[in-house]
């Protein structure tokens, strides 16, 4: 198992149901990291595919010119997700009670995860179904920044810098047969930390790891 026990435990461990019984209509990053994950997908997801945005909310930052053939939704709130114009269908489901997708082999393109990946408690299980719904060549784009809600990240990402998260993720797909090297985009702020708490030009930090599936 990649990760220890004490490493998957949360602050606040109850039900993940719970937090997020009620909507959150805002966005958890700024306008320059939704930019860029908007124009990232535009450079990668090809037009007409089968796309599984998981962990997803009310709006996916998928961009408004390329059109798909299927947009499939996961999350935990069903109001944000009914309010999400991008979705073709949704479910609702407990990834940390319940790894296991309910959909066929092979029946997506690209599967998206944005700023939620640092929730996920048993990765070992959500990257095998990751791997195991995509088609051969199916591409996995997981982004994040350095927000999170503090209390239901796992302690293997609350503990880290943002460098092992980085590396964390690349293990997450490394530990899985089948997927090709993972691909980092870095993309951080120049302004030195202390201009940035100031309010003086600092940004959220982006960061995505990008792999296929190969076989």
């Amino acid at each position: 198992m990649l990760l220890r026990p004490e490493q998957r435990t949360k602050l606040d461990d109850t039900t993940d149901d719970l937090f997020y019984s009620y909507p959150r209509f805002v966005t958890h990053v700024d306008q320059g990291f939704i930019d860029q994950l908007t124009n990232l997908y535009r450079e990668r997801l090809k037009p007409n595919t089968r796309i599984l945005d998981m962990m997803s909310s009310w709006v996916s930052h998928l961009p408004d010119d390329v059109v798909f053939a299927h947009v499939e939704g996961h999350g935990l709130n069903e109001e944000e997700l009914a309010k999400n114009p991008r979705l073709n269908h949704y479910i609702i489901q407990n990834l940390n009670k319940n790894p296991q997708l309910p959909y066929p082999d092979q029946s997506f393109d690209a599967v998206l995860n944005a700023v939620s990946v640092q929730y996920i408690q048993y990765p070992e299980a959500i990257f095998a179904e990751i791997h195991r719904i995509l088609k051969p060549g199916g591409l996995v784009i997981i982004s994040f920044s350095n927000r999170m809600f503090y209390q239901k990240a796992i302690a293997a990402w609350r503990d880290g810098t943002e460098t092992s998260r980085v590396e964390l993720v690349k293990s997450y797909f490394q530990m899985v047969p089948g997927f090709s090297e993972p691909e980092v985009i870095n993309r951080t702020s120049v302004v030195p930390n202390i201009l940035q708490m100031l309010g003086m030009g600092g940004a959220d930090p982006f960061y995505a790891v990008i792999a296929y599936r190969q076989d």
